[in-house]
């Protein structure tokens, strides 16, 4: 090579890396400072949950004062839908017999939520001869809109109605029987708005035009969306509620995230070499433009969720892993280091591909049929998944083709070793009865631990927290002002001595002494065992302690949300699998690995009776994206060496060969995720530490399977075809 195009590039190489490192500092900058006055895309501009920046607590209470169970379960729903629109994680339960809690995060102004939710009452419609014609409960969803007119030169306000399938059927007769006339809106006995038929309207969907302003359609439709409750309700008192947890656990978990971003890029550094250095750097993108686009998207961000991001960073790497170490391969055939790079990414490709998209599948479908937690979810793991694909194929590349520019050509920059021998193959189909039987067992275990705590003991299979099982909230109004720190200290043992339980949440009423404690459900000596406690102990008067049972901020509708979208998401994985692979084997043993992690963590909550609130849900939905993308990996290996069988090469030969030769990477991805969750565990408040242990075992259990079990069940029902035939 002429010393003239060696120059050029080392001077292209060098024009790489400052492109990298001036887009590192622009993205740190607006990941900390923000864009102009409101700091958009900054890390202060994220929308934060109730745990970590509290939010506005709206209690209504129904008309009717002996509500029946199912219309209070039905109005909670409607009501958790409408309070979702806002964030993510609102949280709406039942309080007493009769009243409806409604907690909003990251929000200071009760009268916004108010007016965005529509203040509640009765709503009919009422033909012009004043006979009630539908009620507000055939109505499914009312939104605000814009029609454009004459070409997009003039605009037009309206209010879309989606009726439910019975409020079709009274609204095609209606209509057919009253065209030219009006039907009047009428709410709490005033008529909000009284359209004119033009039509028959028979499709179960309709518009109320004529509208003034874009605000007076939302006003519309918010009426509409409160009045369709089956009951009635008032609002009887709302609060701004400080964050159920301290400071600390910000500073905490960045303390964790930071400490772990660190040691994974050192792991990278010292493992991978000079392609680990371009990681590291790549990685170091990836976490600015997580929280620029976390702060875009307006993402309501739980504690959880950060301890969601933190693991992100260990599972970014992934793809990285996977072409380093097919770089690896290539050089020890002896290939050139620029062919090595080459072939690396390109033999990549469709393990990161298949493994990525199967992702997003799922959080596609997670997104579009789950609720709550599991939505907010899918959100943020669609946004990892996307940018991980984006940071190890393009910005990862750019800037390792800089570094070997500049000069780093040398194959021992790349982890060539002088005399290395190909790893021997491993015996797993031959050992597959052990490992199916080391499976079998952990599950029964997990079976035998849920009979033993539900049929045989009469509690609970798990250990249900408040979130999906009710329990007691206590308000209590102290003669001082806690921090919740203090709260922590003083407040919350004496909470657990009575109730037995640790899992107790504490929310500070702003601007007051009182705070609200949830607890497991309390029995009536617990409670005046608990009264006497904070009475002798804080000079309470007893008038300022008050208690009130409070249903699953989970509830029924949520839980059977999130097992169909689940559900719905293997299906649509394992079709996608079939798809690309071709074969339905290979899509049935990978969504039975998946499964097999899932049955193998909830074996470990149910043994050592960890807590099953929100973050279990979380974990849980953390392992599936975890474990599919695995298990492809070894499957696109499967897939890439039955192409060049030999002949008489045995099935479970080729089966080992390809478990051996991705096995590395198996183990570093697993490590690297490890790193992330084992800081949560160190420097976590107690609440991560929940999220931490099950997702350790999940990353475990993960890698078991991929290695383990993925391949020897295909095996198996390859063997058994072969039976047939």
């Amino acid at each position: 090579m002429s010393k003239n195009r060696k120059a050029g590039n080392k001077t292209t190489g060098v024009l790489r890396l400052a492109a990298a490192v001036i887009a590192l500092v622009l993205l740190t900058y607006v990941a900390v400072l923000g864009i102009g006055f409101e700091q958009s895309g900054s890390a202060s501009d994220i929308k934060l949950g109730l745990d970590l920046a509290g939010g506005v607590s709206i209690t209504y209470q129904t008309k009717d004062s002996n509500p029946s169970a199912t219309d209070m379960s039905d109005t909670i729903y409607k009501l958790q839908m409408r309070a979702q629109s806002y964030s993510s994680e609102a949280e709406v339960y039942q309080e007493g017999t009769n009243r409806i809690n409604v907690d909003i995060p990251d929000v200071t102004d009760a009268n916004e939520i108010l007016e965005d939710l529509g203040q509640p009452g009765s709503l009919v419609f009422q033909d012009a001869e004043g006979n009630e014609v539908l009620s507000g409960t055939d109505v499914k969803t009312a939104e605000a809109g814009i029609v454009s007119q004459d070409n997009g030169s003039t605009k037009e306000y309206v209010v879309n109605l989606t009726l439910t399938d019975e409020g079709t059927k009274k609204f095609a007769e209606v209509t057919q029987a009253n065209v030219g006339k009006t039907i009047s809106i009428i709410y709490d006995g005033e008529t909000v708005s009284a359209p004119t038929v033009k039509e028959a309207i028979t499709g179960g969907k309709c518009s109320i035009d004529g509208l003034g302003s874009f605000e007076e359609a939302e006003t519309l439709a918010s009426t509409i969306r409160i009045g369709s409750l089956k009951l009635e309700l008032e609002e009887i008192r709302s609060n701004v509620v400080g964050a159920k947890l301290g400071s600390d656990a910000i500073s905490t978990s960045l303390k964790a995230g930071a400490i772990g971003l660190a040691l994974v890029m050192l792991f990278m550094i010292v493992f991978y070499l000079i392609p680990g250095v371009a990681a590291a750097l790549a990685l170091a993108i990836y976490v600015a433009m997580i929280v620029c686009l976390l702060s875009a998207f307006q993402i309501t961000l739980t504690l959880p969720g950060i301890a969601g991001i933190v693991l992100t960073i260990g599972m970014a790497v992934d793809a990285n892993v996977i072409i380093f170490s097919r770089i690896r391969e290539e050089l020890a055939e002896g290939k050139s280091v620029r062919m090595a790079r080459r072939d690396g990414f390109s033999k990549a490709l469709s393990a990161i591909l298949d493994g990525n998209i199967t992702t997003l599948i799922a959080a596609l479908v997670l997104y579009l049929m789950g609720s709550g937690t599991v939505k907010g979810f899918a959100t943020t793991l669609a946004i990892g998944t996307l940018l991980s694909m984006f940071t190890a194929l393009f910005v990862t590349r750019f800037i390792l083709t800089g570094l070997y520019e500049i000069g780093f050509r040398d194959p021992k920059f790349y982890g060539k070793r002088k005399n290395a021998k190909p790893m021997p193959a491993l015996g797993i189909i031959q050992k597959k009865k052990v490992f199916f039987s080391i499976a079998a067992v952990i599950i029964l275990c997990g079976v035998g631990a849920m009979i033993y705590n539900g049929p045989v003991k009469g509690g609970n299979v798990l250990n249900y927290s408040l979130e999906f099982q009710g329990g007691t909230s206590t308000s209590v109004t102290f003669n001082e002002d806690y921090t919740i720190e203090d709260l922590n200290e003083k407040v919350v043992p004496l909470f657990s001595e009575v109730t037995g339980d640790n899992d107790i949440q504490i929310q500070k009423v702003t601007g007051s002494n009182q705070v609200i404690f949830k607890t497991k459900t309390l029995d009536t000596q617990q409670r005046q065992a608990l009264e006497d406690s904070l009475i002798d102990s804080f000079k309470i008067d007893q008038e300022q302690i008050q208690e009130e049972s409070i249903s699953p901020t989970v509830s029924r509708e949520m839980k059977q949300d999130a097992i169909v979208a689940v559900l719905m998401a293997a299906v649509m994985m394992l079709l996608y699998i079939w798809f690309r692979f071709k074969d339905i084997r290979i899509a049935a043993s990978t969504v039975l690995a998946l499964m097999h992690d899932i049955l193998v963590v909830l074996a470990f909550y149910a043994v050592l009776r960890w807590s099953v609130g929100n973050t279990f849900i979380a974990c849980m939905l953390t392992v599936v994206g975890y474990s599919i993308n695995d298990t492809i990996v070894v499957f696109d290996r499967i897939r890439e060496n039955s192409k060049s069988m030999k002949r008489g090469e045995q099935l479970e030969d080729m089966i080992n060969k390809s478990v051996s030769q991705t096995l590395s990477r198996s183990i570093n991805t697993s490590v690297t995720t490890g790193i992330m969750v084992l800081v949560l565990l160190i420097f976590g408040v107690s609440s991560i530490r929940e999220f931490a242990m099950p997702l350790m075992v999940g990353i475990c259990c993960g890698c078991f399977s991929s290695v383990c079990l993925a391949g020897s069940l295909w095996h198996t029902m390859k063997s058994l075809k072969k039976k047939e035939d």
